[in-house]
């Protein structure tokens, strides 16, 4: 079969085609088709419920996927500093937002985190996530490459003014991620063990008063702990999914136990996709996110650009700790969150930032000529992964 590009093909979107990580743009693909597949399925009985018509999600996502796709794809295109520079902008306009949240903002079971705007609801947090990965990076490669720089310091003090914003809201989980995002950060820069021990201790500490502030949190604890402590109709009936499912499926569109899932489109669609798919194609969904997440860390490791390791590397924790809650809950491993599962779950916000944030993966694991070796002592190939400055 004749390549889309030859290889001699030094057009901008030759160079692109041969320097982008083509695998790793196949697996999400394939996950945006898993996702097109599962919120048809999922979406028409929470529509009857809500009285909108049966179609309304699907058509909406479909809607959303299109800017998601060219996001995707112009952000891909991006060198290293543009994608540092897209990242500043996009911090400083999501922390904006997450300020107007808080006095403009829809409060939703007692959480203020959506800006209404015409035709859909935006929650800032969800583009906070991808800019804060971004932002603390360069600060932390800055320090790298000037030791003389406080870039840690910036970045401690970045982690704890977005964390405050989501707090405020509230948004827990939301702030887990973040944290975790901040941790990677961390590991990944070299930061002293010892250190990254007692920070952990330290988040264990705000989880620990988290359950003590916020009732939400001590609920979902309390229930996860002890089902018989309160109301578990939803994981209940996500378990039921899975068992129902067996190891093939219902088929697509023919699962009964999805109708009693309240968001079984979005926060329970991994359930969905145990019943409807079955145990076979659910382990498929699951290897995607794996394949993507660790062919990603492969890629980066050969970079010599200290920046791309570490704002790679945030991004993709990010992107596999938000799947690995998202499918924990529905399989009551994790307590109940409502987390969507990227690329997958319904959501206009959550689908355009992991479309930026995927666009941002693969600009920097895209591959360039280049040698040598970074400060922080991770050595590289001749091949290594860079989209350029």
């Amino acid at each position: 079969m004749k390549p889309l590009f030859a290889r001699t093909d030094r057009s901008f979107l030759g160079r692109w085609w041969w320097t982008v990580d083509r695998p790793l743009l196949a697996a999400v693909f394939a996950l945006i088709a898993f996702g097109v597949v599962l919120i048809a399925a999922a979406s028409p009985p929470v529509a009857e419920r809500i009285h909108v018509g049966q179609y309304h999600f699907i058509i909406k996502h479909l809607i959303f996927l299109v800017p998601g796709l060219v996001i995707m794809f112009g952000v891909s295109l991006l060198g290293p500093r543009n994608i540092w520079r897209l990242g500043t902008v996009l911090l400083a306009g999501s922390v904006l937002a997450m300020l107007l949240v808080l006095v403009f903002g829809i409060e939703v079971k007692g959480s203020q985190r959506w800006l209404q705007l015409p035709g859909f609801s935006l929650q800032p947090s969800e583009f906070v996530k991808p800019a804060f990965a971004v932002v603390a990076a360069w600060f932390m490669a800055r320090q790298k490459d000037r030791p003389e720089f406080p870039g840690q310091y910036i970045a401690l003090g970045l982690y704890v003014f977005v964390i405050f914003l989501l707090l405020l809201q509230p948004d827990l989980g939301m702030s887990v991620v973040i944290t975790v995002i901040y941790g990677a950060l961390l590991l990944l820069s070299g930061f002293p063990l010892p250190l990254i021990f007692l920070l952990v201790m330290l988040a264990a500490g705000g989880l620990t008063g988290a359950y003590f502030v916020f009732d939400h949190v001590r609920s979902r604890i309390d229930r996860f702990l002890d089902p018989n402590s309160g109301d578990t109709y939803q994981v209940d009936k996500a378990l039921e999914a899975f068992r129902h499912g067996g190891l093939f499926g219902t088929g697509p569109g023919q699962g009964t136990v999805k109708l009693g899932l309240p968001d079984a489109h979005a926060d329970f669609i991994f359930a969905v996709s145990g019943e409807e798919l079955g145990l076979f194609f659910t382990l498929i969904v699951l290897g995607l996110f794996i394949l993507i997440v660790l062919r990603g860390f492969n890629r980066i490791m050969h970079s010599g650009d200290m920046f791309t390791v570490l704002a790679a590397g945030g991004l993709l924790t990010m992107f596999g700790f938000q799947a690995f809650v998202h499918m924990g809950s529905s399989m009551h491993l994790l307590p109940a969150k409502g987390m969507t599962l990227p690329f997958i779950s319904y959501g206009g916000s959550s689908l355009l930032s992991v479309s930026l944030t995927m666009g941002m993966i693969l600009a920097l694991t895209r591959r360039q000529e280049k040698s040598g070796i970074s400060r922080s002592g991770i050595s590289c190939s001749s091949v290594a992964a860079s989209g350029g400055r």
